[in-house]
């Protein structure tokens, strides 16, 4: 399947792959799991990647030289560029993600809330996934300072991933 797109495409599709499998075998990652497992159960896992979302559209300034509304722009047009080949459910998404403004949106506990609300809506077992953001305030502290130590251990791993042919 792979071989069907562009060695750019490919990369990235693999650099994706890596970065989930490093953020879910991470001991920082486990330890956000963990402090929601007892509620969420396997839905923890999803809720920390939106949490830890969240923590970078909070913080973006520190991670990119443009505005987070700029980039947002920037991203929703080249995945729209890429549409014949998009997958059903990223076009099926892409118009209610724009729409909602869903990278910008992350960086405020409201948009939180939507984001979780929404899957919630759309998970077939009761997941409780439209309380997490009530979580997150509550332990907002303790999933920052996890995200801060994180974070910049993913940023060099996916940096020495681009470097590797």
């Amino acid at each position: 399947m792979l071989e069907t797109f562009d060695p750019q495409i490919v990369k990235g599709i693999e650099l994706h792959r890596a970065i989930d499998e490093f953020t879910d075998s991470h001991s920082l990652v486990t330890e956000s799991k963990n402090r929601l497992r007892p509620k969420y159960r396997h839905y923890a896992g999803v809720i920390v990647d939106v949490f830890y979302d969240h923590f970078l559209a909070r913080n973006w300034n520190q991670y990119h030289p443009d505005l987070l509304p700029d980039y947002a722009d920037k991203a929703y047009a080249i995945i729209q560029s890429f549409d014949p080949i998009l997958p059903k459910e990223v076009k099926f998404m892409m118009p209610y993600m724009i729409k909602g403004n869903w990278l910008v949106n992350y960086s405020r506990i409201d948009g939180i809330n939507r984001a979780l609300s929404g899957m919630a809506r759309r998970t077939p077992y009761e997941s409780k996934m439209e309380e997490a953001s009530q979580d997150l305030e509550k332990d907002y502290d303790a999933f920052k300072q996890e995200f801060d130590q994180f974070f910049p251990q993913l940023q060099t791993f996916s940096r020495n991933f681009l470097l590797n042919p």
